[in-house]
């Protein structure tokens, strides 16, 4: 006698077993056409008595579909931030309550090879994009293949995508505002790393137009400064920007990965936050509040943003092809915490 766990069969068996064809099961299981009841359920006690599971690729002939989702998402830096992992976490958790399990794939940039096995051979039904350049070769072609896809963040030209996105540009400029009402006058941003920036990075460039346009509005005094995702470069920013301006007194930061480094570089340099210098930006809340003294700014929910796309994604794979695209500009509020505070006279 067999006291284990019933020995997985496939469909031939299932048939075999029931006495039917195979395409009758097949039927019993996508539904496609209607069977006997008494047909169904006899095939239903084969399946229960011998532990049947449909594999992937079973489901798909059966389906269409593979109940899989795609999130191509590279990593912008060496390894992927709290923020990008919160964001995979909550598409992961929101695909999992629509019965999709999702793919990762860390292709590049361009079309290559692990790309097209994931979208050429359909090894998903769609796919979130990540890491959007301004100009992204990715989205231009698939937009003449007709797989669906959403993407997490925005090209120069973003009215016919479905696509979910902080609005950077917005979100920099309130920063350098918030300062600017505190008496800040001589203002730095901490951005992306040079090399996101060379290529593209949408973020990256869209923050760079903010705190340039609230700048110049306001009469201000603002460099601009790249920064690699690590602590190690939050330091040696604050060497940098402190070179640039000894006399800056306010800081937007775009960059959680490196916010602990800047705290402990404007330390060094006898700087106190905010009494000397106020930090603000947009970050993850978690990083906001690590630091101390916690950081104003705008917190960058990045599992809002995972779930959001999951739904966008999703209704483009039930709906027409031709349906409008839609979209999510999120733009948090203030989070005032104790960064920030009126601007003091420093020689």
């Amino acid at each position: 006698m067999n006291s284990g766990s019933p020995t997985p069969v496939n469909i031939g068996e299932i048939a075999r077993l029931a006495g039917v064809s195979r395409s009758t099961v097949s039927y019993a299981l996508s539904g496609k056409r209607p069977i006997s009841e008494r047909t169904r359920l006899r095939i239903q006690q084969v399946i229960d008595e011998h532990g049947f599971q449909p594999n992937a690729s079973a489901r798909a002939l059966a389906h269409g579909r593979t109940q899989t989702i795609g999130v191509v998402f590279p990593p912008a830096g060496r390894r992927y931030t709290d923020m990008q992992l919160d964001f995979l976490s909550a598409v992961i958790d929101a695909a999992a309550a629509h019965d999709h399990d999702v793919l990762l794939s860390r292709s590049g940039e361009g079309w290559d090879e692990a790309f097209d096995r994931l979208v050429g051979q359909r090894r998903v039904d769609g796919t979130i994009l990540m890491e959007i350049r301004v100009q992204d070769s990715r989205v231009d072609r698939l937009l003449g293949t007709g797989f669906p896809f959403v993407t997490m963040g925005r090209t120069a030209d973003p009215d016919a995508l479905s696509w979910v996105d902080m609005d950077w540009t917005e979100l920099t400029a309130r920063c350098v505002r918030h300062l600017a009402e505190l008496g800040h006058h001589r203002l730095a941003l901490v951005n992306r790393p040079r090399e996101l920036f060379a290529v593209g990075y949408e973020a990256a460039h869209r923050a760079v137009d903010g705190f340039r346009t609230a700048v110049a509005e306001l009469g201000l005094t603002g460099e601009i400064h790249h920064c690699g995702d690590d602590a190690a470069s939050g330091e040696a920013v604050v060497r940098e920007l402190l070179d640039h301006d000894p006399l800056t007194t306010g800081i937007v930061v775009l960059n959680e990965a490196a916010l602990v480094g800047l705290y402990r570089g404007l330390d060094r340099a006898g700087l106190s936050v905010p009494g000397d210098v106020s930090v603000t930006g947009v970050v993850g809340a978690r990083w906001a509040e690590t630091v101390t003294p916690m950081m104003t700014g705008f917190d960058n929910s990045s599992d809002v943003m995972g779930r959001l796309a999951v739904d966008l994604l999703l209704a483009r794979l039930e709906g027409s092809s031709t349906a409008k695209p839609r979209q999510h500009l999120l733009t948090p509020e203030l989070t005032v915490r104790a960064s920030t505070g009126p601007a003091q006279t420093r020689s």
